[in-house]
């Protein structure tokens, strides 16, 4: 059922993978399916709200007449796409699994099989959603993911705290059904108080909601914080 809870607000949500060419025919990516990233896009247009998607190379159509989406391909890419919106968002989602690396040089032309060893040197790409930690405002909210292997909570608090998240999204690897590809998720949402909710294995729909409900509960105690109490 679709209300009115993020009326007049603007969310910003990258979702999907990257891809870091090497040649004109090959690239460096992830098993990122953009399905958590769309779900929560889809969840934030029916509670009223505009949406500006990011998305890398996935294969998923979602069509409304308050988003705006746009395609990318490469980790730059999807940060000049994102400096297009985030000054003008309420709130933003860093869902999409951004490759960390890319290759330091593109062949022009494609490598051919000629070696018995090839090596590709990589260096660092942005972390898109560290840049726009250090930009944001306290009226904007910034949710991040953390997909972890191992000391899940330890590396999700880390994240909360070096990129100025407002709240975190914790899944693992270690969790069955719960990671890429599938259509369901286990999460656990940290904040920045460290207050911590766990939640069920459950479709990735529901996982959006769960996700959505928690941005616009954050959003509502901003505006709770902005009314100044009347005169005596």
């Amino acid at each position: 059922m679709n209300s009115t809870h993020l009326k007049n607000k603007k969310i910003l949500i990258t979702a999907g993978p990257t891809r870091e060419a090497i040649d004109p025919v090959r690239y460096i990516s992830n098993h990122s399916s953009g399905k958590m990233g769309y779900a929560i896009a889809e969840e934030c247009l029916k509670q009223g709200a505009e949406v500006f998607l990011v998305s890398g190379p996935v294969c998923i159509e979602l069509n409304h007449p308050h988003l705006k989406i746009v395609k990318v391909n490469s980790a730059s890419e999807m940060y000049l796409a994102c400096c297009r919106f985030f000054e003008e968002v309420d709130a933003a989602v860093f869902a999409a699994a951004v490759a960390d690396y890319r290759p330091a040089k593109i062949a022009e032309q494609k490598i051919k099989k000629v070696k018995s060893e090839f090596i590709v040197k990589l260096v660092k790409n942005i972390d898109i959603a560290y840049e726009f930690g250090k930009v944001k405002t306290c009226k904007q909210l910034s949710v991040g993911f953390a997909l972890e292997t191992n000391d899940e909570l330890k590396n999700a608090i880390n994240k909360l705290s070096k990129k100025n998240f407002d709240m975190v999204v914790l899944n693992s690897m270690n969790d069955q059904r719960a990671t890429f590809g599938f259509d369901t998720n286990k999460i656990t949402i940290i904040k920045k108080d460290l207050s911590r909710t766990d939640y069920p294995l459950k479709d990735k729909k529901e996982v959006a909601e769960d996700i959505v409900y928690e941005i616009e509960s954050s959003l509502f105690m901003e505006r709770l914080k902005e009314v100044k109490p009347a005169a005596a």
